[in-house]
Formats: C-alpha cells, sequence, structure tokens
C-alpha cells in the first residue's frame, strides 16, 4: 500500500512539473514574439491586443511559481 502511494505522489509530481515547464513556455513565446498579436489579427479579435499584457504577465507568473512549486516538492521528497 505504502508502494502505491509513493508512486502515485511522484507521478503527481511529475505531471506538476511538466505542467508547469510547458505552461512556463507557452505564455513566454505569447508573451515576448508576436505570435498571439498574429493569431489574434488573422482572426480577428485584434481588439483584444491592448489587453494581452494584463493576462499574459500574471499568467507566466503563476506558471514560473509553479514550476518553482514541483521542483521545490522534489527536492524535500
Amino acid at each position: 500500500m505504502a508502494f502505491a502511494k509513493e508512486f502515485l505522489e511522484k507521478s503527481m509530481q511529475n505531471k506538476l512539473l511538466k505542467v508547469g515547464i510547458a505552461g512556463t513556455v507557452i505564455a513566454a513565446l505569447c508573451c515576448f514574439t508576436p505570435i498571439l498579436v498574429i493569431l489574434f489579427g488573422i482572426i480577428g479579435l485584434s481588439t483584444f491586443v491592448g489587453y494581452l499584457d494584463y493576462v499574459l504577465l500574471p499568467t507566466l507568473l503563476a506558471f514560473i511559481l509553479l514550476t518553482i512549486y514541483a521542483l521545490w516538492k522534489r527536492n524535500i521528497q
């Protein structure tokens, strides 16, 4: 029983780390490159381009913090 619990915790930590890293990379690409601006222009949502910073920067910060938390949890155990 203890083995199953330990295995489940390890897989959850790995999943948390993968989500954190993937989210950080995607948010960083959208923040620092014109990918999202071009995409919004193509689909006709260029009105919202001015508000992207209000969404992308907190999202980037949240994913960075999630990655740090996952690494911290991994090092504790």
